[in-house]
């Protein structure tokens, strides 16, 4: 499945992150004209990676 961009907010607790410049650069890029903040961003692609790593942790598993 692709990653996709949904604005959509939850209950959240504040943590701190730094990022690379070149990496807070591409992401303002991708969100830009999207009803969508940079915080929602970052947890949807934290949400989208881990699903995906299941995924593949379950494969590794079948083999």
């Amino acid at each position: 499945m692709a990653f996709q961009i949904k604005p959509y907010r939850k209950e959240t607790e504040n943590k701190t992150i730094r990022f690379p410049i070149p990496l807070i650069e591409q992401i303002e890029k991708a969100i830009r004209n999207k009803d969508v903040t940079f915080s929602r961003f970052v947890i949807q692609a934290c949400e989208y990676a881990l699903n995906n790593l299941e995924d593949e942790d379950n494969k590794n598993n079948i083999k």
